[in-house]
């Protein structure tokens, strides 16, 4: 077995992890898209 599966840095498991990236990036390009739709109606 692999010492390093014994012993891992992170108890919590991968499918949280990835729930969060994928929710932070969401979050993201939708204010990127928010803040470009707003500069579109403002300067029609």
């Amino acid at each position: 077995m692999n010492e390093f599966e014994k012993d891992p840095q992170s108890k919590n498991h991968d499918v949280v992890d990835s729930i969060k990236g994928f929710a932070f990036s969401l979050v993201f390009f939708l204010l990127i898209f928010a803040i470009g739709v707003t500069i579109s109606v403002v300067g029609s």
